[in-house]
């Protein structure tokens, strides 16, 4: 599958994000439960209500997926292009990104995003699988 690209330019320095309709889409979908559980639910009870909107809207996923036999799970890999993983921590740490990452290179996918529901709102980071990415600055 061809990676859709969208090109921005800031200063001098020219950007091309991964996936970028479907990334907003997702995004949108984070606000929405958030908005829906607050920031005290348990993690369980978010990806339920993400895999509800995920039906809603027709994206196809795929949820709590094994990576081959390396014994990880993903919470929820998009649209076979985007590694979703979820935390209800009180902050993210380096562990955290470290853990998508692992994730990205086992399943051979470009994008994860990071997303702690346990915030005061929601602020869903991009993590990339530098080793699955041409030499053009993408984000």
């Amino acid at each position: 599958m061809e990676t859709k690209l969208q090109k921005t330019t800031l200063g001098d320095v020219h950007i091309e994000y991964l996936y970028p309709e479907l990334s907003y889409k997702i995004n949108g979908i984070l606000i929405e439960v958030f908005k829906e559980l607050g920031s005290y639910a348990r993690e369980k009870q978010y990806g339920d209500q993400l895999e509800k909107k995920f039906k809603e809207y027709g994206i196809n996923y795929k949820r709590e997926a094994r990576i081959g036999d390396s014994g990880n799970i993903i919470d929820f890999i998009i649209e076979d292009l985007v590694v979703l993983e979820l935390k209800t921590v009180l902050f993210l740490i380096s562990e955290h990104y470290e853990q998508v990452k692992r994730y990205l290179y086992q399943s051979n996918l470009k994008l994860g995003i990071l997303v702690n529901f346990r915030n005061k709102q929601i602020l869903p980071k991009r993590v990339l699988n530098i080793n699955n990415i041409h030499r053009t600055t993408q984000v």
